[in-house]
């Protein structure tokens, strides 16, 4: 007999997915405010899966409710940025250690790609497509660790900084790529781990320290 499925829970974790990645991506600005209703309304689902979604986020750091039911976007205070790239600097040049030894030149080259897509976004002053492909190369590198504990710790601290390095970029409007993704791949390439750890610890901390200055 054909088991049957909840369609609130498919739409649910539709939903949850969803959000995350506009989060993530810097899609939503820092503080925005959100309402259960206007959720549901935005991804054409009942107020049960909106519910259960937003429930998540809020569990992760990706928004933040209050005690009248507010929903919104992290909008981070200088010193909590500081304690999320300080976690960025401990994880990460780790993960990305543990990866090398598994770096073949494919990984590298796939690398190599998703850094020219990071660069059009600079190009384009796209602050979105910047910090998504920016997550994207290094999230392809980390999947190469083999250490998903460490690697969703490290997604939990890019989700509560996706709506304010979004806001960082549009703020600079740099014109030029970071150089760290290039010297991230050199080191890659030269089987070097305390260059990759260097050029890591270095590309996550520096954009971080513009918002505290």
């Amino acid at each position: 007999m054909p088991r049957l499925t909840d369609p609130n829970a498919h739409a649910h974790e539709r939903l949850y997915r969803s959000l995350r990645q506009q989060v993530m991506h810097g899609e939503l600005a820092p503080g925005q405010a959100l309402t259960l209703r206007g959720i549901a309304k935005s991804f054409d689902v009942s107020m049960t899966p909106a519910r259960e979604a937003v429930r998540r986020l809020v569990a992760e750091g990706a928004f933040t409710l209050s005690s009248s039911g507010r929903i919104s976007t992290p909008a981070l205070t200088p010193e909590r940025i500081e304690e999320l790239a300080a976690i960025r600097a401990l994880l990460e040049p780790e993960l990305a250690s543990r990866a090398l030894p598994r770096a073949h030149f494919a990984l590298i080259d796939r690398l190599a790609a998703i850094n020219a897509l990071n660069a059009e976004a600079v190009a384009k002053q796209d602050a979105v497509g910047y910090v998504r492909t920016n997550l994207e190369f290094h999230r392809t590198l980390y999947l190469r660790a083999q250490a998903p504990a460490m690697l969703a710790m490290c997604e939990t601290v890019w989700l509560q900084l996706g709506p304010t390095m979004r806001a960082l970029y549009s703020r600079l409007r740099r014109n030029e790529p970071p150089q760290h993704h290039r010297m991230i791949l050199a080191a890659l390439r030269a089987g070097d781990e305390p260059g990759l750890r260097l050029a890591i610890r270095t590309d996550v901390t520096q954009g971080l320290r513009h918002l505290t200055a």
